[in-house]
């Protein structure tokens, strides 16, 4: 594993954990180098489907790329690394059950529905990027509806 400090390519570990109900494994590493500290996460990659987007092409999944997008919902949010692995986790067993493909609409809204739950904040930014809202009256309409609990 590389020091994403020095880039030097001998680190050693200092603690392993599982995490994620024994999905993964949280690994402290140090670098031999420059002896900056960092985590690494392990897990299987299990997670091989087809996602279909709105234009109709197909691109495998990423999961770092839907990590990222719900990442930036949840800016300056009391929000945990642990919270997002266990959502993305829960979501993508859920996605394996279904098929080999997916809408992106599909995992839109699932991330949107499990946001909800988490965090109202980062669930009308996911929402706002998501569904394009064009004006404020369509902001406006999706907080009232959050709020009278819809």
């Amino acid at each position: 594993m590389f020091c994403p400090k020095c880039k030097n390519a001998d680190t050693r570990v200092l603690d392993s954990r599982m995490v994620d109900e024994g999905k993964s494994i949280r690994r402290r590493r140090e670098c031999e180098k420059c002896s900056h500290r960092f985590t690494t996460y392990e897990r299987p990659d299990f997670v091989s489907f087809i996602v279909v987007k709105k234009d109709g092409t197909r691109e495998p999944y990423n999961r770092n790329k839907v990590e990222e997008g719900i990442w930036r919902s949840c800016t300056k949010r009391p929000i945990t690394q642990e919270q997002i692995n266990q959502l993305l986790n829960n979501l993508e067993e859920k996605w394996l059950t279904n098929k080999k493909e997916i809408s992106s609409k599909r995992i839109g809204q699932d991330i949107m529905e499990a946001l909800k739950k988490i965090d109202q904040i980062a669930y009308i930014r996911f929402a706002s990027v998501y569904r394009s809202f064009k004006d404020v009256e369509e902001f406006k309409t999706e907080l009232d509806k959050l709020l009278s609990g819809r």
